[in-house]
C-alpha cells in the first residue's frame, strides 16, 4: 500500500481547475472536474514542462500541455495528440469527507 498524502480541501478548488503539488519524487497535478479529481504526473512526457499551467479540457477529462499542445487522459495518462507519444503516470486519489488525498506509490 503507498503513502496517502492530503493535498488540500474540496473547497479550495474549482471546477476546471489544475494545481501543482511537489511531494518529494513526486511531482503531480490535482485536476478538479465538478465533484470529481484526477492526480497525474506533472511532466509533459514530450519536454519536461509542467501540466498544471495547461489548459484543462472539462468535457474530454483531458489535461493540455501549455508548450506544444499535447493533451492527456487523465484517467489513464496516455496522451491523446501529438507530439507526446509517452503516457505520464497517473495516480488513486482518495476523497475523504472535505479531504481530497493522493495515494503515492
Amino acid at each position: 500500500m503507498g503513502e496517502r498524502v492530503v493535498l488540500l480541501r474540496r473547497d479550495e478548488m474549482a471546477s476546471g481547475e489544475a494545481r501543482r503539488f511537489d511531494l518529494g519524487a513526486h511531482r503531480v497535478t490535482l485536476v478538479r472536474i465538478e465533484d470529481d479529481f484526477y492526480v497525474i504526473g506533472d511532466r509533459c512526457s514530450h519536454e519536461d514542462y509542467s501540466l498544471a499551467e495547461g489548459e484543462v479540457w472539462t468535457a474530454e477529462r483531458e489535461i493540455e500541455c501549455p508548450r506544444h499542445g499535447s493533451t492527456f487522459d487523465l484517467l489513464t495518462g496516455e496522451p491523446c495528440s501529438l507530439p507526446a507519444t509517452k503516457p505520464v503516470p497517473v495516480y488513486e486519489v482518495e476523497v475523504d469527507g472535505d479531504d481530497v488525498a493522493v495515494v503515492l506509490p
